[in-house]
């Protein structure tokens, strides 16, 4: 699991033939078919491609049993497909430059590869919200959950929740489509988080520059937010940052807008340009001390199958 993350911090995702970018392509052809507008097709289309990639890596599993080294690579392997916390932190860094550079229509641009709002309008403080509050978000969903899974239920855990993960993307959201549809894909997304949700703002609030603000942020706000997960970690990050988010945010644009009015998570000031850097810097903390926290979790089964 270490080399894993060893080779996500140095290859990251490839812009091409990602394993993830195959199972989303299958994911939306399986959906021409299993859709129906009903919570039962949503569960029976997770279940398949949920199902399908757990069975897959317990296969691979059984394959490299009593072979140490062919399991640590697939292990390895597995855990660089499912983390996506280098290439999300290269994209936040770019956010960073442009804002910090005085490009603000750019940035607008840049942000919009990393979150579901309408970004063509944002001022500079609330590029930076938007850039904080998907580090903050990913921090959990794409680094430190992934690795809880890992830790915890091997590569079948890993596959498996970025299977979920990714079709929480696809069809959990809230749309006239996916209402019922997509409702399984979301719950199941919540409840694998849950985990990694509570580390990642446990890890932020003991890392950050003001704990006890964290703490704060994190016990007064988080349940105010309509996401179980998201609402820990954009809070402890709030806190530790010392700057607020949340508030105002617009989906869509044009006649589909959806306009939602998000709780104030933090009691500091608005996010300023530099603060995106300080915020990924708090990230990769998150993530090393996840794979500290992790590592000897994920090492006690290894040592059992030795013995």
């Amino acid at each position: 699991m270490v080399l894993g993350v060893g080779l996500d911090r140095v290859l990251a995702d490839p812009a091409r033939w990602h394993p993830v970018a195959g199972f989303g392509t299958l994911a939306a052809r399986l959906e021409h078919t299993t859709y129906a507008d009903r919570r039962s097709a949503g569960a029976a289309h997770v279940l398949v491609l949920v199902g399908g990639c757990v069975a897959l890596g317990g296969a691979a599993e059984r394959a490299t049993r009593g072979r140490p080294v062919a399991h640590s690579l697939v292990t390895a392997a597995a855990t660089w497909t499912v983390l996506g916390g280098t290439s999300l932190g290269r994209e936040t860094a770019e956010v960073a430059r442009l804002l910090e550079t005085g490009r603000l229509p750019e940035a607008r641009t840049q942000v919009a590869r990393l979150v579901g709002r309408d970004t063509r309008t944002l001022t500079l403080d609330e590029v930076a919200r938007a850039a904080l509050e998907s580090l903050a978000e990913n921090a959990s969903d794409a680094v430190v959950a992934p690795l809880v899974l890992g830790a915890v239920a091997g590569v079948p855990g890993l596959l498996g929740y970025r299977a979920a993960n990714t079709l929480d993307a696809m069809v959990g959201h809230r749309s006239a489509r996916h209402a019922r549809y997509g409702w399984a894909a979301a719950r199941l997304d919540d409840l694998l988080n849950l985990p990694g949700a509570r580390l990642t703002a446990a890890l932020a609030t003991l890392l950050g520059a003001d704990p006890a603000a964290s703490l704060r942020a994190w016990r007064r706000d988080a349940g105010a937010h309509p996401s179980p997960n998201a609402g820990p970690v954009a809070a402890a990050f709030a806190g530790a940052l010392g700057v607020r988010l949340g508030g105002r945010t617009v989906y869509g644009h044009g006649a589909e807008a959806r306009v939602e009015l998000r709780p104030v998570l933090g009691e500091g000031r608005a996010p300023a340009a530099h603060d995106v850097a300080r915020g990924r810097r708090l990230a990769d903390r998150v993530g090393l001390g996840a794979l500290i926290v992790l590592a000897p979790i994920a090492a006690r089964p290894a040592r059992r199958r030795r013995r």
